[in-house]
């Protein structure tokens, strides 16, 4: 059993640090059983999901331990009520288009929707989508690599949101199997997205708590 990375822990929650190819919870199939999930219930078998990072995706997650909590916490995803921050290396130099007064933080607003016929695709569909949006604040351009660094925050929870989001204006993640083309893919060993923050109340002191994690690539 591999050792858990755990960044907190008390007797309402988990945050853990999720590595790249791990899936967050078991897949179809016996080769696709190991996961954070099973491995975090080894230990704590009053863990339990209340959200999900992609396989390919690093960082912060968080789990409930027991019923009320996971309710709870629940509650708090469903109301937008936790703070998520990520940061992703994509491809070209994104620059902002105007400065705004919160600090040159963008908004992607693109409807996203299951891809049928390329399950478990999703892509951009005006008609069946459902309302998607993502904020992007440029933290660095590497000029020699064309590349730029990037911090994002979801204000919506679509599954491969930032993903998908990305590749819609023509920056895809490098590293991305699934979304980036052979060439950006092959930029880099690994999907160059990680979860680098998180904050919420807590659900049973009800103070406000916050971990960071620096994205390791």
């Amino acid at each position: 059993m591999a050792e858990l990375s755990l960044v907190y822990e008390d007797n309402s929650l988990l945050v853990l640090n999720k590595p790249s190819g791990l899936l967050s919870v078991p897949g179809r199939g016996e080769d696709k059983q190991d996961c954070l999930s099973s491995r975090v219930q080894a230990c704590y078998p009053d863990a339990s999901i209340v959200h999900r990072l992609d396989m390919a995706t690093s960082g912060l997650m968080l789990m409930a331990r027991g019923a009320a909590a996971q309710r709870l916490l629940n509650d708090a995803f469903a109301n937008r009520a936790v703070h998520k921050r990520y940061e992703a290396v994509v491809d070209g130099l994104l620059r902002p288009q105007e400065q705004q007064d919160d600090g040159l933080w963008q908004e992607i607003n693109l409807p996203i929707a299951l891809d049928w016929p390329h399950r478990p695709l999703r892509v951009i569909d005006a008609q069946l989508g459902k309302p998607s949006q993502t904020r992007w604040q440029v933290v660095s351009l590497d000029e020699t690599s064309g590349t730029s660094r990037l911090r994002l925050e979801p204000l919506t929870g679509r599954s491969h949101q930032l993903r998908v989001h990305l590749k819609a204006i023509g920056h895809p993640i490098l590293g991305d199997t699934l979304y980036a083309p052979p060439n950006v893919q092959a930029k880099a060993p690994r999907l160059l997205l990680h979860a680098t923050e998180l904050g919420l109340i807590h659900p049973v002191s009800h103070q406000p708590m916050r971990w960071l994690s620096p994205a390791p690539f």
